[in-house]
């Protein structure tokens, strides 16, 4: 399962790798088209619009699971356990409640995205919309993944505060606690 998690992942970096590398050709080949030759590619505008809305959605995804995502952690490590697992547990529902949202919302303008065409493409815009059903999904099972294991007392200690510390950050409080002491 961990193996079929990590491949869905690494499709998802690759993903976003193609969307980075198709809207730096699409406007970097545009810009140099309508000030070299006076003319332009019509599509390259919508696509590059389209691929960058995808590539922010799936870097979104991708930036979860790695715990990328900023966060405040100046309250929560000072905490005890319980306090910990009451603010990760509130976190992680409010994060589900969210995603929840997403889908439901994606799901109730499906009708009207699929029948928008865009102008130039003629592109139905629910394959430019419809990334809120997999990011609403995929990060809404991660929710519910650490839920579980915070849930059923599979989670370390140092999983409770869900925030990895910046390496000058890290060693800006270390000299700040050899001054102390």
């Amino acid at each position: 399962m961990q193996k079929s998690i990590h491949f869905f992942f690494k499709l998802l970096e690759l993903l976003i790798v193609v969307c980075m590398v198709a809207m730096v050709i699409m406007v970097f080949g545009n810009v140099v088209l309508r000030y070299g030759f006076n003319s332009g590619i019509d599509i390259s505008d919508e696509m590059s619009r389209y691929s960058f809305i995808w590539l922010t959605y799936i870097g979104a995804m991708v930036a979860m699971r790695e715990k990328g995502h900023l966060g405040v952690d100046t309250l929560v490590k000072h905490l005890g356990i319980g306090g910990k697992k009451l603010c990760l547990f509130l976190s992680e529902a409010l994060m589900l409640g969210c995603n929840v949202l997403f889908f439901v919302g994606t799901w109730k303008m499906h009708e009207l995205q699929v029948t928008n065409v865009s102008p130039v493409v003629g592109l139905s815009m629910i394959w430019v919309y419809g990334i809120g059903y997999v990011v609403g999904s995929v990060m809404g099972i991660m929710n519910l993944n650490v839920l579980y294991r915070l849930l059923t007392g599979r989670l370390r200690e140092d999983e409770l505060v869900q925030v990895i510390e910046t390496e000058g950050l890290a060693d800006v409080e270390k000299q700040i606690r050899e001054i102390k002491a």
